[in-house]
């Protein structure tokens, strides 16, 4: 044991001693791999990163809670120009399905509209991410609140003008004034504020809360009617806990066919869409960005194997006579191969380090400036860059290696004289 411990001493002097003595030689050649660690592991970061951001503004939706709509989620099977024929669902198919599915926790409707502007006395907030729900919302997508509360179920059925706003609304219409009960003008009417919506942060699935307003479906259903064919109808479902989804989808289908009047040789005219289904998709879409990121980062990583073994040959070459006397003096084959391979296997950790560090210093920078998203570099994808550089150097200095262990002594002696 001591022998091996002695020889990676050693092996690291001679790696330390390549970089001061070549310094040049020794920065290209190992730029490859530096480029290569920092590509993979930046990859890995910023994925991870996206993905604990998607998860955590998912976690406030159960993977079950489905989304009926005329219009599908993913890829579907049904030609688009069919699928633009489907009629919206509508509110007396929400009530259906409400007091009808067995296994439903809640049923909310939700009409999608375009962006509206909103005003207090002289101050104005264009475009407003503006969400028209029942009341059942608040229950299926967990909403905290900073002050005040959501509309009940009296005010969602009459469709009264009370509305909730995001933190960043707030600030903007009401500085530091108590904004709960304060009227401001929506729709050409005025609303009372009635809720303030705890800070979320950025979205990524969609605009955040802190730029959102809530107001109730009934109140733009009473005002606009049905019939609007900019608005999209949705009903979102929330099962039971330990619900038979399956069972609880094939009962929504039924219901709806029999509303719609659908024969049985005719194709359902809306879809049922899971979360489950949407988080599925994601981790596809990330999984293409891994690989994506491990091809590009891959020709770096060749590049910088072939710069650490090309330091290996010229370093085996400028040592041929020390090998020989190390030889002569009784060393074997094995301890100058493993000589050579802990030297190249250190050199390769010296370039992982400092595509690691760079990528620890781009996470630092890259969360300052993204003010509501962290990036991540975790404890496993440092140790996959330590575990990479270790294996590329090990590839890189077999070859030279060998050819240093199986050196003649006298004739390593004579050639280095």
């Amino acid at each position: 044991m001591l022998v091996y411990l002695r020889l990676l001493k050693e092996s690291f002097s001679f790696a330390i001693n390549a970089l001061r003595n070549n310094k040049l030689r020794t920065f290209l050649s190992l730029l490859g791999v530096t480029v290569g660690i920092f590509s993979i592991i930046a990859v890995l970061a910023a994925v991870d990163s996206l993905d604990k951001t998607i998860t955590s503004q998912l976690s406030s939706l159960d993977s079950n809670t489905m989304y009926v709509v005329n219009v599908s989620f993913g890829p579907s099977d049904v030609p688009r120009w069919q699928r633009e024929s489907f009629d919206p669902i509508t509110y007396n198919e929400y009530k259906s399905l409400k007091s009808s599915l067995s296994e439903a926790k809640h049923v909310a409707f939700q009409l999608g509209v375009k962006p509206e502007n909103i005003r207090y006395e002289s101050e104005l907030v264009s475009g407003v991410n503006t969400v028209v729900v029942s009341n059942e919302f608040t229950d299926i997508q967990v909403l905290e609140f900073e002050k005040g509360r959501f509309y009940n179920e009296s005010e969602s059925n009459s469709g009264k003008a009370v509305v909730v706003i995001g933190t960043e609304i707030a600030k903007s219409l009401f500085g530091e004034l108590e904004p709960i009960g304060k009227k401001v003008r929506l729709y050409g009417q005025k609303f009372t504020v009635i809720g303030v919506v705890k800070k979320q942060g950025s979205g990524l699935l969609g605009p955040s809360n802190d730029v959102s307003i809530f107001l109730p479906a009934n109140f733009v259903r009473n005002k606009f009617g049905d019939n609007n064919p900019n608005n999209m109808h949705i009903v979102i479902i929330k099962p039971e806990a330990g619900a038979d989804i399956e069972g609880l989808k094939a009962e929504i289908i039924q219901i709806l066919r029999n509303k719609r009047g659908l024969k049985a040789d005719e194709i359902d005219t809306f879809f049922v869409n899971i979360i489950a289904g949407l988080q599925n998709a994601i981790d596809e879409m990330l999984g293409v960005l891994n690989l994506i990121g491990w091809v590009i980062s891959g020709f770096s990583l060749l590049v910088g194997g072939f710069g650490i073994a090309n330091i290996m040959f010229v370093s085996v070459k400028e040592r041929t006579n020390l090998i020989g006397i190390q030889k002569s003096l009784g060393a074997k084959n094995k301890f100058i191969l493993f000589q050579f391979l802990f030297e190249a296997v250190i050199l390769a950790i010296v370039g992982g380090v400092v595509g690691l560090f760079l990528v620890w210093i781009g996470t630092l920078i890259g969360s300052n400036l993204a003010e509501d998203f962290e990036f991540v570099l975790s404890p496993q994808n440092m140790l996959l860059g330590f575990f990479i550089s270790s294996i590329i150097g090990l590839i890189s200095g077999v070859i030279p290696a060998l050819r240093a262990s199986r050196l003649d002594p006298v004739e390593a002696i004579r050639t280095g004289m």
